[in-house]
């Protein structure tokens, strides 16, 4: 039985074993958030000649779709993915907990990482990768932290610190398996893509519990 571990192969060890735990659990959170995310897509049509009144308005909605209810979702499935990381007892239905609970933190939370990483992305490519993997954790801290926008990319600042490669790595490692999915049809695209979430969750458990042991022990010592 593995234990998580905040190493890529540990994470994805982990995270392929409680993928299995949990197949059923988390097969129907891929399904959810992989649905909700077809009306951020929207219609576009423009080089169709579909340049038309109504299409702008549906691409319209579709923006407000993918600002304003999307993170929710998104969000809360990876929390999802997170609990069961933890083997903790969880009901589906929390993938929208956003909706009740910090939503405007889920929300604002998204948009900050998004320009953050835009930002760098635009301006020289490298900085925007280092704040995609820095910022990695900002999710996890607002779903289950609680904590607001500004704090919990702080926070994940700070406890990806000497995880910056590492978290590159399994981006990556992401990239290469989906696309040997696509092509070689060695691996199922929905699978990897469930495989990955379990691990990027199982790294945030790994680190979160050094972190804790770390806060303890140094309260035992004081």
């Amino acid at each position: 039985m593995r234990t998580p571990k905040a190493t890529a192969f540990g994470s994805f060890g982990y995270g392929w074993q409680q993928l299995w735990k949990y197949f059923l659990h988390l097969f129907l959170i891929g399904i959810v958030v992989g649905v909700a995310s077809i009306p951020a897509w929207g219609p576009y049509g423009g080089e169709h000649g579909f340049n038309t009144a109504g299409f702008a308005v549906l691409n319209m909605i579709a923006a407000v779709y993918w600002l304003l209810v999307l993170p929710v979702i998104s969000f809360g499935g990876d929390w999802m993915y997170l609990r069961f990381m933890r083997d903790e007892q969880a009901n589906i239905g929390d993938i929208f907990q956003g909706f009740k609970k910090g939503y405007l933190n889920v929300v604002l939370a998204n948009l900050l990482v998004a320009a953050i990483c835009g930002i760098g992305l635009i301006l020289f490519i490298v900085p925007g990768i280092i704040f995609a993997c820095r910022l990695a954790f900002v999710r996890y801290l607002v779903m289950d932290k609680g904590l607001d926008p500004v704090a919990a990319i702080e926070k994940s600042w700070f406890m990806t610190r000497g995880h910056g490669w590492r978290i590159f790595g399994m981006y990556i490692l992401t990239l290469l398996m989906f696309f040997c999915g696509l092509v070689l049809f060695i691996i199922p695209g929905l699978l990897v893509l469930m495989w990955a979430g379990a691990a990027f969750a199982s790294l945030y458990h790994a680190v979160d519990l050094e972190e804790q042991a770390s806060l303890n022990q140094n309260g035992v010592a004081a």
